[in-house]
């Protein structure tokens, strides 16, 4: 860290209601409350003639069995409880900006199936309660019951922030204290397979002041990789298993050491940034320094050596994890929305131990990019991977290629991203605006209205990311601090019409401001060719197209071949005519180019013929919308 580095012991969050929403997250927020909340429902009900679900049943049935009456099977994945909450979380915040009797109605009801189905010991999970209820709390590297019971914390403290019941909470709470009679009063060993509950534990802390929460999450972060040998210790005990994990495979868990001495994110990625947002989580709470310094130095892991262009992090289906440094191939890149979501987690919580430019400069690199790609534009369709390079006949096809669709499923049976992207578009005003003191930080570019817990208020007013002239009218505000994205070469700062020049450290400029002062940034957004190291050996000679924060592709949609043409770097880029079939508003860009003449030999010893095109890019978000075609990020260099 350096010395001009800003330390926070509080940043404050701002509240799920503080924020109103308008513009470009404004109509993704709508399009999450008016679409996706309600299909996800439906989907959880088994009513939407997808790939079943099986959430609901699993609840009523949980709740029969433990009245003793007759029941059904459980249904689906382990962890199936996981999508009630990451869906109740989405219409906590939908519910915080837009009151709606009918969707409180459906998620109390939910809620009451999921108190019927708690035992009276506070325990939580219907796949053990319907079945097996021998088997509680035998295999934690792969039953998730922790991380079950993690997101039902989460969505039980954004229901009571958004509506003042304490319904969920309170059973959740009966759940802590399970949970810690177990692992802290019984002394049991164990540990998180997949990490969740610690930051879930942490938030819980922040709504209830229960030590409970703070000392559970600082446990099973300290606990992990103590004994690496743990899970196989497990396995012989108990000798059953969900899915066959390799009980042995310590990097994949991220236990084959203490949190503290761990130095490169390894492993499985969603898992991996989970935990990494509980340590940075815990850090800031308790100043824990060495825990910090562990959390910065996988940080500069991923951002520096494992970090896809467009946000996403995991490029190897194989464990749906993190591969060695500058391992990042295009075409079969896994890249999980879930992964890219738990990636601007960690980079808000890093934001509460200092204060730098590049953990804002991530966060929205994921968002506009590997996040918002994962949701179709009716919100019906959702991808799970994420490649930055589409072939029809290979891609999901090939047997290297199975996992990279060119096409959103409706549903899946593993359905973690879908109600993950709901429940992080709808909470987005919490990672773009904080306070601290009289100190109000915008760390991204949200346009509405905020209301501070300090009785601060602010108006932003942008069409960003398609235009980079951000205006800010503010109230009670001393100081307002704004992120400059490192891709802004040239930034300008009006305070009411009047250019000033801000005091700028690590990447944010501070403004002394007073009440009803008209704040006004003015970003560089020129369209620009970025080149990858050559140590990333698969997209080595190539160029990729951006503007903003937004990562641009070539999609077979608007080129006549997109796997056959280069981009000629020298030529002017500029903007082209806008596509009905995408929304009003996005920028198409255009650019000169070549195409490769196709041969028909699969080899041969004469070089193509190369013609000049026009070639046109969209933003990599809208990929796959208009049809099954090519679709790829990285170009050759003409």
């Amino acid at each position: 860290m350096t010395q001009e580095m800003i330390v926070l012991k509080t940043m404050n969050s701002i509240p799920v209601s503080a924020y109103k929403s308008n513009g470009f997250i404004g109509s993704y927020q709508e399009l999450v409350r008016r679409e996706m909340i309600p299909y996800q429902h439906r989907v959880m009900r088994d009513e939407a003639g997808t790939e079943k679900s099986g959430v609901f049943s699993n609840f009523i049935n949980a709740g029969k069995a433990l009245r003793g009456e007759e029941h059904g099977d459980f249904y689906g994945m382990v962890f199936q409880d996981s999508d009630a909450g990451k869906w109740l979380e989405a219409v906590a915040y939908s519910l915080a900006a837009t009151p709606d009797e009918t969707l409180e109605k459906q998620a109390d009801e939910l809620i009451d199936l999921i108190a019927a189905a708690q035992d009276a010991d506070g325990y939580l999970d219907t796949r053990f309660t319907i079945s097996d209820r021998d088997k509680r709390w035998t295999n934690l590297l792969e039953a998730h019951e922790l991380y079950c019971a993690g997101h039902l914390i989460e969505a039980a403290c954004a229901y009571f922030e958004a509506t003042g019941k304490r319904r969920l909470l309170d059973v959740m709470l009966r759940c802590v204290g399970h949970i810690y009679r177990r692992f802290i009063k019984d002394g049991k060993p164990g540990f998180p397979g997949h990490p969740e509950i610690e930051l879930a534990l942490m938030k819980m802390y922040r709504i209830t002041s229960d030590s409970r929460c703070l000392e559970l999450a600082e446990h099973f972060i300290n606990i992990r990789g103590q004994d690496p040998d743990f899970y196989k210790k497990e396995k012989a005990a108990y000798n059953w298993t969900v899915w066959g994990n390799d009980a042995s495979d310590y990097n994949y868990q991220q236990s084959s050491q203490p949190v503290r001495r761990q130095t490169e994110a390894v492993g499985h990625a969603v898992r991996a940034v989970y935990l990494y947002t509980g340590m940075a989580d815990l850090a800031s709470e308790t100043g824990d320094k060495e825990l910090f310094k562990a959390c910065r130095r996988l940080w500069d892991s991923i951002v520096n050596r494992k970090l896809y262009i467009t946000g996403g992090i995991g490029s190897t289906v194989h464990g749906e994890a993190f591969s060695v440094d500058y391992d990042l191939p295009p075409d079969t890149a896994y890249s999980e929305t879930c992964a890219a979501i738990g990636l601007m987690f960690f980079a808000y919580r890093m934001l509460e131990n200092e204060v730098s430019g590049e953990y804002g400069d991530v966060m929205e690199q994921a968002f506009y990019n590997t996040i918002l790609a994962g949701i179709q534009l009716d919100g019906r369709g959702f991808f799970y991977v994420n490649p930055l390079e589409a072939v029809p006949g290979i891609s999901g096809a090939a047997p290297t290629h199975r996992h990279t669709l060119i096409k959103r499923p409706g549903w899946y049976a593993c359905a973690c991203c879908p109600p993950n992207a709901a429940r992080l578009i709808s909470s987005i005003g919490k990672y773009a605006y904080a306070e601290n003191g009289d100190t109000v930080y915008c760390h991204l570019y949200a346009s509405g209205d905020v209301t501070f817990e300090s009785g601060a208020r602010l108006c932003c007013k942008t069409d960003y990311p398609y235009d980079f002239t951000v205006s800010y009218k503010v109230s009670g505000i001393k100081t307002l601090s704004l992120r400059i994205p490192h891709w802004s070469k040239k930034t300008e700062f009006f305070i009411n019409g009047e250019p000033v020049s801000p005091v700028i450290k690590n990447g944010y400029a501070y403004i002394p401001v007073s009440d009803e002062d008209e704040i006004r940034l003015v970003l560089d957004g020129t369209p620009r060719f970025v080149f990858p190291s050559e140590r990333i050996h698969s997209v080595s000679a190539k160029t990729a197209l951006c503007m903003g924060p937004l990562v641009y592709c070539f999609e077979g949609a608007d080129n006549s071949d997109v796997i056959s043409s280069c981009v000629d770097t020298k030529a002017e880029i500029s903007q082209a005519v806008p596509d009905k079939k995408l929304p009003n508003g996005v920028i198409r860009l255009a650019v000169k180019g070549y195409i490769r003449e196709h041969q028909e030999r699969l080899y041969s010893c004469e070089p193509p013929r190369m013609k000049h095109c026009d070639l046109i890019a969209i933003p990599y978000s809208l990929w796959g919308n208009r049809g099954e075609n090519a679709m790829r990020v990285w170009m050759d260099r003409a």
